[in-house]
Parts: structure tokens; C-alpha cells; sequence
């Protein structure tokens, strides 16, 4: 059973199970842990993919039953209170595994109204890219674009935040980022230089192949952010390093990604 963290201690569990899984949207099977539970942990307890079972800090069903079916007034007095907790015990347990049924019905048609939620929100997002922007996201292949693309309706304030956009290419390649700030020309002889900025993202241990498609996408993300994201003036250059050794730490050179040889 996978735990959660507890940054996404306010995230909706059918929220956050729709946005990890939304092909097993009608497959899970939840336990209620109840609401006491709510104060200590995130709305979704655990999960576990394989199993389809879910824990939330919430209610069951069996909640809303009178207390009468549970216990008497009269059924905790006199001798035998340990015998009679546990009874009291399994008659909860019994009630919980026969009003499971419902609990899960009410969890999926949550998860279900998540879905469509999902769905209106991503056809209002295209419909405001293509009517504002001229940008069809449906057509876009790169998935990191995809990702960017929905912070469009909000370019205006952060175009030219360059830390903003260091942020984004860190959370979107779960890497370091780092960046600078320089001056580009095309030619050897100027006397105005463009301003430019440059990203590194330190990934290590790339394969020669997924290098290269790495290196392929952050080209396409490039051109994408200079067009919308950067200002016209600035120039702006993205690498993949790997910096997982220092060159005076060791008593040999470790070639970079982008170390090129001549002869």
C-alpha cells in the first residue's frame, strides 16, 4: 500500500487517482478509515495500483446508521466487558463488509464526476488555446510542451521571468536546473550584443539513446519557449550536462554530453 505525501495533504483523492491512473477510474475498491483519521493524514490514506484498494480518511456508509444496530444501552454493563467489546467489534466489522458495496458505488460516480471534470476542463483549455493563441494542443505530440502549453492564458505576467522558466524545466525532467545570464551575437565583429540566456539540466547517467531523445524534446520545448515565453531580444540556449563527478576529484577527465572532439 503506497503512502502519500503530505504536500498533497488538501488534494482531492479522486482528484489525485484520476490525475495518476484515469484508467482505473471504475476499478478501485475503497476502505473508509474514518474521519478522525482526517486531522493526521491527506484525504486518499494509500493506494495500491495492483490491488485496485484505496484508503481515504472519511465516513463509511455504516456511519449513518443508528447507533442501536451497533450496541445497546445495556450490552457494555455488567462482567465479560472484554468479551463484550469484542463482540461489539465484530458486529462493526460484519456491518462494514456489508455496506462495503455501497461505499464503493458512491466512490466510483465520485470518481466518475472527476472524470467529466477532467474532460470540460481540457476542452475549455483548447478551445481558449485555439481561440486566443491559434495553438492546437490536440496536434502537439511533445509531452513536455503539452505541459507548458496549459500556463499560455497566463503569459503575460511571467514572460522574461527566466527563474520561473529554470522552475519549470526542473519539474518537467525531475533534474537541477541551473542557469545564466550573458550576451549573444552572430557575428564576430558587433557593437550590439542581444542579451541570452542559458539552461542547464544536470541529468545523469543518460543512455546514448534516450540522450538523444532528451536532447530532442528540450529542442522543441526550446523553440516553443522562445517563441512564447522569452522576450523577442534574448536569445536563449538549453543543454543536457551531467555533473555526477567533479573534474578535480578524480585523477581523469569524464567527457560531458555535449563535449565534442575535433581532429
Amino acid at each position: 500500500m503506497k503512502k502519500i505525501d503530505q504536500n498533497l495533504s488538501e488534494v482531492n483523492a479522486e482528484m489525485l487517482l484520476h490525475y495518476l491512473y484515469p484508467e482505473m477510474d471504475d476499478k478501485w475498491t475503497v476502505e473508509h478509515q474514518g474521519t478522525f483519521y482526517r486531522n493526521f493524514n491527506s484525504d486518499l490514506i494509500g493506494y495500491d495500483e495492483e490491488t485496485g484498494e484505496v484508503q481515504v480518511a472519511r465516513d463509511s456508509f455504516t456511519k449513518l446508521l443508528p447507533p442501536g444496530m451497533l450496541y445497546s444501552d445495556a450490552s457494555l454493563k455488567g462482567k465479560g466487558q472484554k468479551g463484550k467489546i469484542s463482540k461489539l467489534n465484530d458486529r462493526q466489522r460484519l456491518l462494514s463488509d456489508m455496506f462495503q458495496p455501497i461505499d464503493n458505488v458512491s466512490f466510483k460516480r465520485r470518481m466518475g464526476v472527476e472524470r467529466e471534470i477532467s474532460e470540460l476542463l481540457d476542452n475549455k483549455l483548447n478551445y481558449v488555446l485555439m481561440t486566443y493563441f491559434h495553438y492546437d494542443l490536440k496536434a502537439e505530440k511533445n509531452e513536455y510542451i503539452k505541459q507548458v502549453a496549459g500556463l499560455l492564458p497566463m503569459v503575460r505576467n511571467i514572460r522574461g521571468d527566466f527563474r520561473l522558466i529554470c522552475n519549470i524545466l526542473s519539474a518537467l525532467f525531475h533534474c537541477e536546473v541551473t542557469y545564466t545570464l550573458g550576451r549573444f551575437s552572430d557575428t564576430d565583429h558587433t557593437r550590439s550584443w542581444l542579451k541570452q540566456v542559458s539552461y542547464e539540466l544536470i541529468i545523469e547517467e543518460l543512455t546514448p539513446e534516450s540522450y538523444e531523445q532528451t536532447r530532442k524534446d528540450l529542442q522543441e520545448l526550446r523553440l516553443f519557449m522562445q517563441e512564447w515565453f522569452l522576450p523577442f531580444d534574448t536569445e536563449c540556449v538549453m543543454t543536457i550536462k551531467w555533473h555526477n563527478q567533479s573534474m578535480n576529484d578524480t585523477k581523469y577527465w569524464l567527457l560531458d554530453y555535449n563535449t565534442e572532439l575535433k581532429v
